[in-house]
Order: C-alpha cells, then sequence, then structure tokens
C-alpha cells in the first residue's frame, strides 16, 4: 500500500478552493453588513431631524434635504439587496467548495487508517518473528 495518499494533492487544491471561499463569503458578509449598518444609519437620520421651521426657505431647505436623505436610502435599500445577494452566492460557493473537499478529506482519513494498521500489522508480524526465533532458540539450547 502507498504511503502517501495519491490524491493528495486534489486535496491540497479543494482546501485552497475552500479556503478561498471562505475568504470571499466573510468580504461578502462584511459587506452586507456595513450597507445594513449604513442603512440604519440613515433611518435614524432621516426620523431624528426635528427642525424648526421658520420661514419658506427653510420649509424648501427640509423638503430638499429629507428628498436627498429618501433618494440615498432608497440607493442604500438596493446596495443592501445586492449585497444580501453577493451573500448568498458566495454562501451557496463556500459550501460547494466545503462539500468538494470532504468527500477527499473522508478517503484520506480512511487511507491513513489503512496505512497505520498496515504499519501495526507490520510492527506485529516482526516482534512475533523475533519472539518465535528466540524461543526456538532457547528450545535449542535447552535439548542439546
Amino acid at each position: 500500500m502507498s504511503r502517501q495518499f495519491s490524491l493528495a494533492g486534489l486535496l491540497r487544491l479543494r482546501q485552497i478552493q475552500q479556503d478561498q471561499a471562505a475568504t470571499g463569503l466573510a468580504r461578502a458578509r462584511s459587506r452586507s453588513s456595513s450597507v445594513r449598518a449604513r442603512e440604519a444609519s440613515a433611518r435614524r437620520q432621516l426620523g431624528a431631524s426635528d427642525e424648526d421651521i421658520v420661514s419658506s426657505a427653510s420649509l424648501r431647505a427640509v423638503a430638499a434635504s429629507r428628498s436627498a436623505s429618501h433618494s440615498m436610502l432608497a440607493d442604500l435599500q438596493s446596495l443592501s439587496r445586492v449585497a444580501e445577494l453577493d451573500e448568498a452566492a458566495a454562501r451557496e460557493e463556500f459550501i460547494a467548495a466545503r462539500t468538494r473537499s470532504v468527500g477527499l478529506e473522508k478517503l484520506q482519513a480512511r487511507h491513513d487508517a489503512e496505512v497505520n494498521t498496515a504499519e501495526l500489522r507490520a510492527e506485529q508480524s516482526a516482534l512475533d518473528e523475533i519472539a518465535s526465533t528466540i524461543w526456538h532458540r532457547d528450545e535449542q539450547q535447552v535439548h542439546s
């Protein structure tokens, strides 16, 4: 039995792909979280604007400010949806990469167990041979 796992190179490649997918997922989660935080902040700011309106100019300024805020909020909501879709795609990519790795990892574990078992058998055979040789030598000395 070969001592080295014959699919070790492929397993390393799959693990690298899994690591890259995990990095992509972490990045997507970070972007999504950041966009959601900005959206929540914009919502708080939009709801907290208690400005006193003392003239028609201040009324127009408040209206323009609210309009701009609503537009920004709509943009942030759109970015949030895109970020969530990106995160979902990254999660699916990670799951697929992990699935590809797991099968090979199980094969490697089975291979390692078989190699270990073969080594233990060989060691036990050597010990048995040594014990048998010593016993026969001692028997011959007793009968001589």
